[in-house]
């Protein structure tokens, strides 16, 4: 028997795949085909959602696909049934399975038990779709993506570690200024830690934040004490190359972690960025099923 394919975190899939599903996704926003027909994807929401399940639904139904969505408070989930029986359950009725969760813990109990392919639509952990459709954005922009460098301003959350993991795969280096008192331990040839956002923005091709608090986050009012001097704005996307372009993977809170004029000028890819989530999706579903 052929073993499924999942796709739960970048570091656990090989540089040569994660780049073909790149190409994958780029072939597939030229010309959409319908890969998919028959097949159905059950996406699970634990956690609120607007690009995540939009660009999931449009996408699968795109490839040809149907869509069923479920919220875990609507589900036998919510009422005490174990994730393992949920996995059961849903991989006989239906293809592939995208979860959006708080715990990655529920994400790897789901990928466990279920016979059919999981993919990662966000956890407390990490988001590897989003850094999917950061890359393809970069890409179109200012080619591959191999050797740049990238500037991570602001919180340690789920889309860094994912960053994190992508420099290590697609071999970019990964500059981060972040709070000591929120930094968390890491490694990897391609990171450079700095001192001040100034720092950790010079001459790079590409700066991304991220909002200060996240769902579920505990003492907001704290971590944006921390992160009061990380905004993004005119004077530090200055200190990037010409043609850098700014990155964020919404919703933004303008004033907190970006300035206005940044993530509404001319230097800003970020609608891009929420498209090509449609893009990067279609292409990783139908990896999985590809099999």
């Amino acid at each position: 028997m052929t073993k499924k394919r999942d796709f739960l975190d970048l570091d656990a899939i090989d540089a040569k795949t994660l780049c073909k599903i790149i190409d994958h996704a780029r072939d597939l926003k030229k010309k959409n085909k319908k890969l998919l027909e028959g097949k159905t994807l059950a996406q699970i929401f634990e956690k609120p959602s607007t690009r995540t399940r939009v660009s999931f639904e449009v996408g699968m139904q795109q490839l040809g696909g149907n869509v069923v969505t479920l919220n875990s408070n609507d589900m036998q989930l919510g009422r005490g049934e174990t994730i393992a029986d949920t996995a059961r359950v849903l991989s006989r009725f239906v293809d592939i399975i995208m979860l959006r969760a708080y715990s990655h813990n529920t994400l790897l109990e789901l990928a466990e038990h279920s016979t059919v392919p999981v993919i990662n639509g966000l956890t407390d952990h990490s988001h590897p779709c989003q850094i999917m459709a950061d890359i393809l954005t970069f890409e179109e922009r200012l080619g591959n993506i191999k050797g740049k460098k990238i500037a991570w301003v602001g919180d340690w959350n789920n889309v860094l570690v994912s960053w994190i993991h992508a420099a290590e795969k697609f071999a970019f280096d990964l500059h981060i200024a972040c709070p000591k008192e929120l930094v968390q331990a890491t490694s990897g040839k391609h990171l450079k830690f700095c001192e001040s956002p100034a720092e950790c923005v010079k001459d790079v091709d590409c700066v991304v934040t991220d909002t200060w608090t996240s769902m579920g986050d505990k003492n907001p009012d704290l971590r944006r004490n921390l992160l009061v001097n990380y905004q993004v704005d005119e004077k530090l996307m200055a200190l990037a190359k010409k043609d850098a372009i700014f990155l964020h993977c919404l919703p933004a809170h303008r004033g907190e972690e970006v300035s206005a004029a940044v993530i509404d000028g001319k230097q800003s890819a970020v609608w891009d960025e929420a498209e090509n989530r449609l893009h990067a999706q279609k292409a990783i579903m139908v990896w999985c099923l590809d099999n």
